[in-house]
């Protein structure tokens, strides 16, 4: 009941999970976002794909049991779209198994129209996306049509995708083909992927930025998040070889050969701006 009248409280949903608590949700999110229209010389050339993984996973089942309210946070996922779009790039949308993509709704910027108005033109393919397997079957025949693979970022991003073989394969494909990697937030969870069936760490020896896990371990006590996580991503990133460039969760956006990151929602904008202009002077 204090932590009710503190506002601390995590929010209990009709399916028994919990999103964050009034004073959660006031610190980290916010009606509109910080996207900055950037005018590109648009990407017309034939390689204009960019295959975004989403998570198709809403709870997230915390250390104590209690049940997350998760998905893909859609300042993470729209913001880099919307920069990636108006840079003359489109997007394919694949979950693992094909079924809809799961956002975070409670952290989405009502009163921003540009956010908003790139969610309403891609619901459809939100609602019913690819499912990754058959884009993996015919990856390679299509390979010069892709310029990236992004992964968003959300604690959902930590479901499925980081044990997913095809995760594994399509990022593989993706660095042997010169292609560009995109993620930020808790969406390298995804890398771990590389690793699976006895592969060598794709990303050993590479910076990368990442939601620290110090930020992780401290959001119980606002409510954020309903108890402690079930793993740490930046431990796991860490013994398997990668150099976790930030210590906070904020702006730090981090270019390592084909690979572009960033550290949080606080960077969405940062890192849409990065990876446009980084993927227009490389194909151009």
């Amino acid at each position: 009941m204090l932590k009710s009248l503190l506002g601390i409280a995590p929010k209990q949903e009709p399916d028994g999970s919990f999103s964050p608590s009034w004073l959660a949700l006031k610190l980290s999110t916010s009606n509109v976002s910080d996207f900055e229209r950037t005018e590109y010389a648009a990407y017309q050339g034939k390689r204009a794909k960019i295959l975004v993984v989403f998570t198709e996973q809403k709870n997230m089942t915390m250390q104590n049991g209690k049940d997350f309210s998760t998905g893909n946070h859609p300042v993470e996922a729209l913001l880099p779209m919307l920069h990636l779009r108006n840079a003359g790039f489109e997007f394919e949308i694949a979950t693992v198994s094909g079924q809809p993509v799961v956002f975070e709704m409670w952290a989405m910027p009502r009163g921003d129209t540009e956010v908003v108005g790139i969610y309403e033109d891609l619901k459809s393919s939100f609602d019913h996306p690819k499912r990754l397997q058959d884009v993996v079957d015919g990856f390679l025949d299509e390979i010069e049509s892709y310029a990236a693979i992004f992964v968003p970022g959300g604690h959902g991003a930590m479901l499925g995708i980081p044990e997913d073989p095809n995760v594994g394969t399509i990022l593989r494909w993706a660095h042997e083909h010169d292609l560009f990697t995109i993620s930020l937030c808790h969406g390298p969870g995804s890398f771990l992927s590389t690793a699976l069936a006895g592969h060598e760490f794709l990303y050993r020896g590479y910076n990368m930025a990442v939601f620290p896990d110090s930020v992780d371990k401290q959001t119980p006590m606002i409510g954020y998040l309903p108890g402690h996580m079930p793993w740490r991503l930046g431990e796991k990133l860490t013994e398997l070889g990668a150099n976790i460039v930030n210590t906070k969760g904020d702006k730090t956006c981090c270019v390592d050969r084909h690979l572009i990151t960033g550290a949080s929602p606080l960077a969405s904008n940062e890192l849409g701006k990065l990876a446009a202009t980084t993927l227009l002077a490389h194909l151009t």
